[in-house]
């Protein structure tokens, strides 16, 4: 008895002329076959299924009955830089002794995140993104500015599936920096070394991207592709480093790590500081991301500076500063600590803090009343700005009633920043940084394609630079004074174990400065 098929059936009959496959063709084989396995006893083969052809899906809103489909994520670039259409999306002006950006229009673009699942995109709206009614996110809707997985979004009650991706065009505009050059101290294969200029932010974050160290090297001096090896706050001035390779990025990063790289501030501070080397050591918590504000807290993260008084002219003193950590703020939170804080510290020198201003620690408010202090204090000053703070985070931090009886500043009062970070800095890498938003090489052109498909181009608004839906257009904003973003506060010296590189003395920190 065979134990198997027959396949010597097929083969026997198969390509010769008359046989039944050459006259019947396939299917009189398989006949055949089917019948030799029946007598031998054998079961009927399994029949194959057909495939149907389905149809291709797409991305977007679906029809009327169908199940909204969402794509799979991208994958991310994992580079480093900016590309030129990055830095062509606009262009400098200088004015008043300050660096100034045109507006531009701009996609902020998020995955939707865990806490947004399942909630309708008017929820989310009206929940987490305050800084404009809800009135504002329909006409932006109706305009086609917001858009999801590609696709425009009119219907704010669609609800959100994970792996939604949320587009919103928004017409961006940047506050201005101080006009002062970046100067170059070493430029080489491996590194850029420059002077960062106070009220610069080193990276694109929170309201600021063009104004930002990364863009203006990039922009104006041709130069792309660097790895940020520190960071400085934005209104501290001094050594910058940069790596041109992500080998030397790696090397400088172990010294880093390994507590190698010796840092050396100076600073102005108010009295009398002590002759002698004073340590403090006091361990430092963040009070609040958003708002970037921190404070001397036992629960903090521990941290060391060491400093050394220079000069006293009989009201404040020049003082070097050797951090041996990288907290944020650490400097100016240890100096206002020891009741030295810096002159024009505009946040650590600030009235709210009480009428010793957080010597010892002693503040006497808990962390929420000090952060709405600070936000009112700013506001009745007309220097939100100073506080890095956007501005839903603003209205959260002192109440949308509160916010809108004390005004800011501005006319109208309400005011338009529509930004999801704020700008976190400080002197350390390691410190959490804050995320980064991509803008689409042709997102002025989808703009006008989508405005153009609902028939609301508004022309005579955008040929003199304005946006019918820009708030902050429509705002009128007193300009700072370059006074105003200079602090007290300059990276002096940064040394490793095969570098040195140092910047001269700021003029603040002369013995025969006076202050004007």
């Amino acid at each position: 008895m065979h134990r198997g098929r027959l396949p010597s059936l097929v083969p026997a009959w198969g390509g010769r002329r008359g046989s039944p496959v050459a006259v019947g063709g396939a299917g009189m084989a398989e006949k055949l076959l089917s019948e030799a396995n029946e007598q031998a006893g054998f079961p009927p083969p399994a029949k194959r299924r057909r495939r149907r052809l389905l149809p291709e899906k797409r991305a977007g809103l679906p029809e009327e009955g169908e199940k909204r489909y969402v794509p799979p994520p991208k994958k991310r670039n994992p580079g480093v830089g900016f590309s030129e259409a990055h830095f062509a999306e606009t262009s400098y002006y200088f004015e008043g002794g300050l660096r100034k950006v045109r507006p531009y229009y701009f996609d902020f673009e998020s995955y939707c995140k865990g806490r947004w699942l399942g909630r309708s995109l008017l929820d989310v709206f009206s929940s987490e993104f305050r800084a404009q009614p809800l009135q504002y996110y329909r006409a932006a809707a109706s305009a086609g500015r917001l858009r999801l997985n590609e696709q425009p979004v009119r219907d704010l009650s669609v609800v959100l599936k994970n792996n939604d991706f949320l587009q919103n065009t928004v017409h961006r505009h940047e506050p201005p920096v101080t006009a002062q050059p970046i100067e170059f101290l070493v430029e080489n294969e491996e590194v850029v070394v420059v002077d960062k200029p106070s009220s610069l932010p080193v990276h694109p974050c929170g309201r600021f991207r063009h104004n930002t160290v990364i863009f203006i090297l990039g922009k104006e001096h041709n130069l792309k592709e660097l790895h940020t090896i520190h960071r400085l706050d934005r209104l501290t001035s001094g050594v910058l480093i940069f790596a041109k390779s992500a080998e030397v990025s790696k090397r400088i990063d172990e010294q880093v790590r390994e507590r190698q790289l010796e840092k050396e501030y100076v600073c102005r501070v108010l009295g009398e500081f002590p002759e002698t080397e004073v340590t403090c050591e006091e361990p430092i918590l963040v009070v609040s991301y958003k708002v970037g504000v921190c404070r001397v807290d036992p629960k903090g993260k521990t941290c060391k500076t060491v400093f050394q008084r220079l000069s006293y002219n009989g009201k404040t003193s020049v003082v070097k500063c050797f951090p041996y950590t990288g907290r944020t703020h650490q400097i100016r939170v240890h100096l206002q600590f020891l009741g030295h804080p810096i002159v024009n510290d505009p946040i650590y020198n600030a009235d709210v803090w009480g009428p010793a201003k957080g010597k010892g620690g002693h503040i006497n408010k808990t962390d929420k009343e000090l952060l709405q202090a600070l936000v009112r204090e700013h506001l009745s000053k007309e220097s939100g700005g100073i506080l890095d703070i956007a501005e839903e985070d603003l209205t959260q931090t002192v109440g949308d009633k509160e916010h809108d009886s004390h005004g800011n500043g501005v006319k109208p009062a309400q005011a338009s920043s529509v930004s999801t970070n704020s700008c976190r800095s400080d002197e350390s890498k390691s410190e959490s940084e804050g995320e980064t938003f991509t803008c689409p090489q042709n997102s002025v052109l989808q703009l006008q394609a989508h405005e153009s498909e609902c028939g609301e181009t508004h022309t005579s608004e955008q040929q003199d630079g304005k946006d019918h839906l820009c708030r902050e257009c429509k705002t009128v904003r007193p300009d700072p004074s370059p006074k105003d973003l200079v602090m007290y506060l300059h990276a002096l010296c940064y040394k490793g174990a095969d570098f040195e590189y140092c910047s001269k003395m700021p003029q603040w920190a002369q013995d025969n400065w006076e202050e004007t």
